[in-house]
Order: C-alpha cells, then sequence, then structure tokens
C-alpha cells in the first residue's frame, strides 16, 4: 500500500516538476525579450502568476490522471483540478488582453495637441477590453459548470428555452439593454471619445470614461456627473473637440465713446504677442453695437483648446481694463445726465407767481392752506384744465 502511494506521488511529482520546467523556460525567454521590448515586460508583470498557477495544475492533473487510472476518488480530484485551470486560464486571458490594450494606448497617447483619432482609437480600445473581459469571465464560468454531468443534462432544454428566455429577459431588463446598445453605438460611430469636451445638463466638462451602459464626466470643479448612455442617443449636447480641439472664442466690453477701437487694435496684438496662451491663428476686434449709450467692443481669439481658451479670454479681458484705465481713462463707460431749464407755469399759477411770493393764493404752501379753507366745498379745477376751457370759449365766440 505504502508503495503504491509512493509509486503515484512520484509519477505525479515528475509530471508537475516537467510543467514547472516548461514554466521556467517560458519565463527565461520572456525576460530575455523584455530587454529590447516593453510589451514583454509588462507581460511578465500581469501575466507571469496566472500563468504559473496554470501549468502548475496542469502538471498536476496529468500526474494525477497518469497515477492514478482507475479510483473512486479520482473524478473528485479531476474535476477540481479542471475548474481550477479554467479559472487560471481565464485569468491569464484577461492578462493578455490587458497587456494588448495597454500596449496599444500608450502608443496613443492624448496628451499631445491633435489627438482626435488618439481619442478615439482609446474609447473604442477600453470598450472591447471591457466586452472581452466580461466574455472571458462568462465562457469561464460556463466551462467550469460544463464539467458537472447534471448540467451537462439540462444544457439541452437550457438551448431549447432560450428563445423564450430572451424574450422575457429583454422584456425585463430593456433599459439595461438598451444603454449598452447605445454605448456600443456611441463608441463605434465616433460620436463620443474618451476626453472630448462637452456641455451637457448646463455643466462643462470631459469625457472621463465611457461604459456600457453609462458615461462619466469630470466636471472643471472637480465634481462627476455621470449620464446613462441613452443620454447622448436622445438628447442633444455640444461637443466641442468633435473634428479638434482647437476653439475660437469672444471678449466682450462695454465702452463710452470716445473710446479709440484703432487703438485698441494695436494693444491687442501686443498683449497676444506675449502669451503662449493664443495658438496665432485668429484676432478681430470689431465694434459690433452703439446703442444706449454705450460703444460695445468684441474681442475674437483662438486657442488649442478649451481650458487654455478660458484662460486667454480672462488674460485678455484683464490686460483691456488695464491698459483703458491707465491710457484711455476718458473710454471707460459712464452715463450722462442732461439738465435743462424749468418749464414756465400756466394759467392762474403764472398769474399768482407774477403777483409776487407774498399774494393771497400765490402757490405757496401756506397760500394753497389758505385757499382750501375757503375752496373745500367748491370742486378745484387744475390750471390746465382751465386754460383748455377758456381755449374752448374762445373758439366758439
Amino acid at each position: 500500500m505504502f508503495e503504491d502511494w509512493l509509486n503515484h506521488g512520484i509519477a505525479a511529482g515528475i509530471a508537475v516538476g516537467f510543467a514547472i520546467l516548461i514554466a521556467l523556460a517560458v519565463e527565461i525567454a520572456v525576460r530575455l525579450v523584455a530587454r529590447r521590448k516593453s510589451w514583454a515586460g509588462d507581460l511578465m508583470t500581469k501575466a507571469r502568476n496566472p500563468f504559473w498557477l496554470l501549468m502548475v495544475l496542469l502538471g498536476a492533473w496529468a500526474g494525477v490522471h497518469a497515477a492514478v487510472p482507475e479510483s473512486d476518488w479520482l473524478p473528485a480530484i479531476s474535476r477540481v483540478l479542471s475548474i481550477a485551470a479554467i479559472g487560471a486560464l481565464a485569468w491569464l486571458l484577461i492578462a493578455f488582453v490587458q497587456v494588448g490594450t495597454d500596449q496599444a494606448l500608450a502608443r496613443n497617447p492624448i496628451d499631445m495637441r491633435d489627438n482626435r483619432l488618439a481619442r478615439k482609437l482609446h474609447t473604442q480600445t477600453l470598450i472591447m477590453r471591457r466586452l472581452a473581459i466580461a466574455l472571458i469571465v462568462v465562457v469561464g464560468v460556463g466551462a467550469a459548470l460544463l464539467t458537472f454531468d447534471s448540467v451537462r443534462a439540462i444544457g439541452a432544454s437550457v438551448l431549447a428555452s432560450a428563445g423564450i428566455a430572451s424574450i422575457v429577459a429583454g422584456l425585463a431588463a430593456q433599459s439595461v439593454l438598451a444603454n449598452m446598445f447605445a454605448g456600443i453605438q456611441l463608441v463605434f460611430s465616433d460620436a463620443l471619445r474618451v476626453d472630448d469636451v462637452i456641455v451637457a445638463e448646463g455643466e462643462w466638462g470631459k469625457v472621463g470614461e465611457i461604459t456600457l451602459s453609462y458615461v462619466v464626466l469630470d466636471l472643471w470643479d472637480d465634481r462627476r456627473l455621470v449620464l446613462p448612455c441613452t443620454y447622448f442617443t436622445t438628447t442633444p449636447y455640444q461637443n466641442w473637440t468633435r473634428h479638434g480641439s482647437e476653439l475660437l472664442g469672444s471678449v466682450e466690453l462695454d465702452l463710452d465713446w470716445r473710446v479709440s477701437p484703432q487703438k485698441m487694435r494695436e494693444h491687442l496684438d501686443k498683449i497676444l504677442e506675449e502669451t503662449p496662451l493664443y495658438d496665432g491663428r485668429a484676432s478681430v476686434l470689431q465694434v459690433t453695437e452703439a446703442t444706449g449709450g454705450y460703444v460695445r467692443v468684441r474681442i475674437l481669439a483662438t486657442a488649442a483648446d478649451a481650458p487654455t481658451l478660458f484662460d486667454l479670454r480672462c488674460y485678455v479681458r484683464e490686460a483691456m481694463v488695464l491698459w483703458i484705465q491707465s491710457v484711455l481713462p476718458d473710454a471707460a463707460p459712464t452715463q450722462r445726465v442732461l439738465l435743462t431749464e424749468q418749464a414756465p407755469a400756466t394759467g392762474r399759477r403764472r398769474k399768482a407767481e407774477t403777483a409776487g411770493e407774498g399774494g393771497l393764493f400765490s402757490g405757496s404752501a401756506e397760500a394753497e392752506e389758505r385757499a382750501s379753507q375757503f375752496t373745500h366745498a367748491i370742486p378745484r379745477v387744475s390750471d390746465d384744465d382751465e386754460d383748455e376751457g377758456a381755449a374752448r370759449e374762445a373758439e366758439r365766440l
């Protein structure tokens, strides 16, 4: 009995040792390649552990079957080793997917000026990586379940009822499926990419992440706005980097009529020459409106991207305000009030004023009070009404 167990152990040890030798040879070869290729070093980092685990499990499985061809506990051990090997293989495949996608992303960086194609590749690569990992996990779980005879027995009935089950699942999870298909549509139609600058729900931000169900926007104040993928297929939104990151921005100033647009143009050229925020594509200064007592001056300038454009607009606005305050103070916006002489009095008031301030009913506060004592029972007629009545009487005569 002891000799049998010793023989079984020796056979299993030989199989495991042979698998370890193969794994060691592969690792040495990959290390040699890693001296010249960066992807090999990344592969060693992420795939080394699942690869060694898979080789050891395969060696143990082969050793057990070779050493114990017939035994009551062989099926249980074989099933455990098979499930573990399937898990290790799925882990290894996921590592391969991660290494491949990381290399593709590293060769197409998005931290450059013209990065439209790089952002498109980033978005599609990340979605494909998620799909591949999800597929590997599903297939791995299915393969592990198929090692059980009872699961294989009900496989035919499951396939037969797959049509009805798919209809029921589709009705129950239609919102989830709608988001999933919307996410795939966004990625492969190139309608939205990672690092795109967009305006959605009144918020300005960059696309930080696109999944199969939602999109994450990194807002300018470090907040995160999470929107479902169906939002971008059913709701209008602004994409500031659809074909490029360059943008045109405006600065408007309300100034006095004594402003000199020509001097402002000359100073604008000096301002833009001194700042690296300006990309040199276009600069315009125009008087767009001259109503309401003000002259509206609009300045247009271009920048490489949206954050740079915002800084450029603030820089130009501040520089122009300081220059107007120091060089053209008369151009600062002012409000004018026109003062005129008082209109002459009419009717009895004119006569009372002609009679002097000391008259009985001269129009002063004291005179008005005395008049009210004598005329409180008589309806009073205003001066204008008296003048109009006198004019009508003159016309009748």
